[in-house]
């Protein structure tokens, strides 16, 4: 019960827990209208066909419906045009099931059926148990006609109540990037308070490595959500309201998903080189690297925190924030070059990691640098003209 409630403290924020709840009820009032007019209003033979449809092609965005709604339609016509085909040519006979099994499950390989593909051998194959079970060419005829019908109602339904309920899912773009960022927070949270105390024991260092590793799911996640947001604007009627007009924020996120998906990668590269720390040499100039790197970090570790709490509302002001923060995380990595370079740190040495955590601190930099000026350009865009603040690529 404790994990049920906290499902549902989830659902009541915006994530994957409430599109679950949407995407059910949806279906749900999708199926029920789908039954009363295949079975109330039309009296057909075989009503479950059309709640069935309506069930599933019913997806998160409207685009998403539309385009299985097309294939699911497309599949089944296949299906049922085949079995009446071959019903015709050869009649209700065992020879005439297998080669409409064979046939249907040959088409349903066809590649712009997609995840519909399967359903061109359950189409035929019903087809088939209403096509043997009829006493007459006409009834034969009758039933395969009213599978089609009562498709194109299911999936007619189905498309009908997602474009009255449909979803515009900016924030989930942002919660995708929180998710991210605040991973990245955490982690470099944990790191540069050890840097600077020149504390690198082997187990605290494999955690860092191995929690930097496990970035790349989140990363993609993000990514999934960013795609999500996007593709929600597609055949979506909420967009002509005037306050969605001229609106496509998820080129802006996507710039920024991607900065922050190559920072994982640096990140995880760097934790992998300061576990591999502990052969260099505990002198003076190794520790006054460790706490500059360090502060580097820390700088760093500000700038995913801002990220992790942007808010399209708000985002002229943490533009503002996070230039100030990469202006400061831009002098740490003077200070720190100037230091390695004053101590005469072996930056050459293949066998030292000195020159590889430069080159990754290089590298972090670039990155959040690029982050910050994709908010900084859309904050510009937004102020010469409506709509300009998403069009960063």
């Amino acid at each position: 019960m404790a994990r049920v409630r906290q499902w549902f403290g989830r659902a009541a924020r915006d994530g994957h827990e409430r599109n679950t709840l949407a995407l059910i009820a949806k279906s749900t009032l999708a199926a029920t209208a789908s039954w009363a007019v295949a079975h109330d209003v039309m009296a057909a033979q075989s009503p479950a066909f059309a709640p069935f449809s309506a069930i599933l092609i019913m997806q998160v965005t409207v685009y998403q419906s539309v385009t299985q709604a097309l294939r699911y339609v497309g599949a089944v016509v296949l299906g049922v045009g085949l079995q009446g085909f071959l019903g015709a040519l050869v009649g209700p006979r065992l020879l005439t099931f297998a080669l409409v099994a064979l046939a249907a499950l040959a088409i349903g390989r066809w590649r712009p059926l997609g995840s519909q593909g399967s359903q061109v051998a359950t189409a035929a194959l019903f087809a088939f148990s209403t096509y043997v079970a009829a006493t007459s060419v006409s009834e034969r005829w009758t039933g395969i006609g009213e599978i089609i019908v009562l498709v194109l109602i299911g999936c007619g339904i189905g498309v009908l109540v997602n474009l009255i309920f449909p979803p515009m899912r900016y924030r989930s773009a942002e919660h995708g990037i929180h998710t991210l960022a605040d991973s990245l927070y955490r982690l470099i949270g944990d790191i540069y308070p050890a840097l600077r105390e020149g504390k690198l024991e082997e187990e605290r260092t494999r955690r860092w490595w191995q929690r930097a590793s496990q970035l790349k799911p989140v990363a993609q996640q993000a990514q999934s959500s960013v795609y999500t947001a996007w593709e929600s604007i597609l055949y979506n009627p909420r967009r002509l309201r005037h306050r969605h007009r001229n609106r496509s924020p998820f080129q802006n996120y996507q710039a920024l998903v991607d900065a922050l998906e190559r920072v994982c990668d640096q990140v995880a590269s760097m934790a992998r080189s300061l576990d591999r720390w502990r052969d260099a040499e505990g002198s003076r100039g190794h520790l006054d690297f460790l706490r500059a790197y360090g502060d580097f970090m820390a700088s760093l570790a500000r700038m995913a925190e801002l990220l992790s709490r942007i808010d399209e509302d708000r985002l002229q002001d943490q533009a503002q924030e996070l230039s100030e923060a990469t202006a400061e995380a831009q002098r740490c990595y003077d200070r720190l070059r100037e230091d390695a370079q004053a101590d005469s740190v072996p930056l050459g040495d293949p066998a030292q990691p000195y020159g590889i955590l430069m080159a990754e601190a290089v590298r972090l930099m670039e990155e959040f640098q690029y982050t910050s000026d994709v908010l900084n350009y859309g904050v510009d865009e937004a102020q010469s003209g409506p709509g300009g603040v998403h069009r960063v690529r």
